[in-house]
């Protein structure tokens, strides 16, 4: 990749808070406020952020999954007049399972640049507090919703490793389910409404965690950290090298 021409503008990939808006970095604060535009996936929800920001007068950019051709074009246009771009969404890290590896290929396309301004993620903050085995791991983000879901669990079984998923509210019981057959031994680390008011970090079997959450706690986004079956618990790096 060649070094963009100092008249161009950057995109600034931003992480912003999961929940707790207290969550952002001094850096952040001052790109948002520094940025000619921002690109967002609800410029709603980013509006909310900026006004606690005490952040006034800026572009909002529509930018989600059903109108990246548009928008896309409209903020490498941006770019090239030598704009700077903030890219944020609702919350977390972009392109962490959101938007924006699309927006960022076409940017390498165009030899512009893209930084990113590290901060909250849902896959980190959930392994920070989680007590399995996260030496090693594989990210699966969302399961496909119908086609393929079974064959992803399998896939992902095979590996013999610590699996990350997120999972939705409504379907949360359906992947415990599927987890039961697939997996039947396998040690389960979920965590919810991370940051927020009625955050909740749970371990145990795949019965215990369904049986926690059908008292009707399945509101929120939900990060499941999967330990396969069979498995010993690993304490320690020693552990880890004895087991492998």
């Amino acid at each position: 990749m060649q070094i963009p021409h100092s008249h161009t503008g950057t995109l600034y990939v931003v992480a912003t808070p999961l929940g707790n808006l207290e969550d952002i970095t001094l850096r952040a604060i001052k790109v948002l406020a520094e940025s000619g535009a921002i690109a967002c996936e609800d410029t709603r929800r980013a509006s909310i952020l900026l006004k606690h920001l005490e952040i006034t007068g800026k572009k909002l950019i529509s930018y989600h999954n059903y109108n990246e051709p548009k928008a896309i074009a409209h903020i490498i246009s941006i770019l090239e007049d030598g704009t700077d771009v903030s890219l944020i969404t609702d919350a977390g890290t972009p392109v962490i399972s959101d938007p924006g590896y699309a927006l960022l290929h076409a940017l390498h396309e165009h030899n512009l640049q893209a930084i990113p301004i590290p901060g909250p993620c849902a896959l980190t903050a959930a392994l920070s507090a989680c007590p399995l085995p996260v030496n090693n791991f594989f990210f699966a983000g969302f399961l496909p919703h119908k086609k393929g879901r079974k064959s992803r669990l399998e896939y992902l079984a095979a590996l013999q490793a610590t699996f990350v998923l997120y999972e939705s509210p409504f379907r949360i019981i359906k992947l415990l389910d599927e987890l039961s057959k697939i997996l039947p031994e396998a040690q389960i680390f979920i965590g919810r409404e991370m940051t927020k008011i009625h955050e909740e970090y749970i371990t145990g079997t795949i019965d215990e965690i369904r049986q926690r959450l059908t008292d009707g706690k399945t509101r929120g986004e939900f990060v499941v950290v999967v330990h396969p079956s069979g498995k010993k618990i690993i304490k320690s790096e020693e552990d880890y090298a004895d087991h492998h």
